[in-house]
């Protein structure tokens, strides 16, 4: 029974699969608190999106994909904001078009190159072929945006609830807004060989709506944000490696999972209050 239980732990792809999860789990569950208080939900999915046509346009150009990826992200950040500031086109919509034109756009470039990256590890990642590269570029990336969240979370805080009041104090709001864009489109990158495109999003919503749920203060939030983040992503790949399933979406699948859960306790505590007021 116990070989059973700690067969996964015997196959290097698996551990190198549990070490990913666990680097990148820190920063997307950071930027998940801020995303959910900004309401920068669709933001996060655009710049996931949006990465594809810099992978495809790096893998023609010989040069590392996640150079690709990084510049592919913030342009499309870049163009939302631009977009949205001179227009009378709402953010989300302007979002929404920006990231499934520059989707579209990197679907037509593969398919007109020949390559032998398949576009099911770009789109949803290949977290069992994680190579000793992936991790230490990973883990780079992690720790340099993991330690400037938390070098600046006072201020990232006052900027997401109050970008006025932020100002007026001498923040550098334009300077922290972008600096936000730059370190989600790095935490893309860093995930895109884990999860790929598509699944990053969850990592950088579902972790920071359950802590919202469960908690009311943002230190708090930040640490349970990052509990949920981690033990998801280890029961997935755990339950994965035995019913024989693609790791990503397992761990998407438990992150919803206990969303829901979350939910149901936060609704349940309402009911009770009001019961309790009246």
């Amino acid at each position: 029974m116990l070989e059973t239980l700690i067969q996964p732990f015997q196959f290097s792809f698996m551990t190198h699969a549990f070490w990913i999860m666990a680097i990148v789990s820190i920063p997307t569950s950071l930027l998940s608190c801020y995303l959910v208080l900004k309401g920068w939900s669709l933001m996060g999915d655009a710049i996931s999106h949006a990465v594809l046509p810099g992978v495809v346009v790096a893998y023609l150009l010989n040069i590392p994909l996640i150079i690709g990826a990084f510049c592919a992200g913030m342009l499309c950040a870049l163009a939302t904001g631009f977009l949205s500031e001179n227009s009378r086109v709402k953010q989300d919509t302007v979002m929404g078009i920006v990231f499934s034109g520059m989707f579209g756009f990197g679907i037509v470039l593969y398919t007109k190159v020949t390559t032998d990256v398949h576009l099911d590890h770009i789109l949803f990642g290949n977290m069992l072929g994680v190579s000793s590269d992936n991790l230490w570029t990973a883990g780079a990336i992690s720790l340099g945006v993991s330690a400037l969240l938390l070098a600046k979370r006072r201020d990232l805080l006052l900027q997401s609830f109050d970008p006025i009041q932020a100002q007026a104090v001498g923040l550098p709001v334009g300077l922290l807004h972008y600096g936000m864009l730059a370190m989600i489109s790095l935490t893309i990158v860093a995930t895109l060989s884990a999860v790929g495109i598509i699944l990053s999003i969850g990592l950088l919503i579902a972790p920071g709506a359950i802590a919202f749920l469960v908690t009311k203060r943002f230190e708090h939030m930040l640490v349970v944000s990052a509990l949920v983040t981690f033990v998801s992503g280890f029961l997935g790949i755990y339950v994965s490696f035995f019913i024989d399933s693609a790791p990503a979406p397992t761990i998407i699948l438990i992150l919803t999972g206990f969303f829901i859960a979350a939910f149901l306790r936060a609704a349940k505590l309402t009911r009770q209050a009001t019961k309790t007021q009246t």
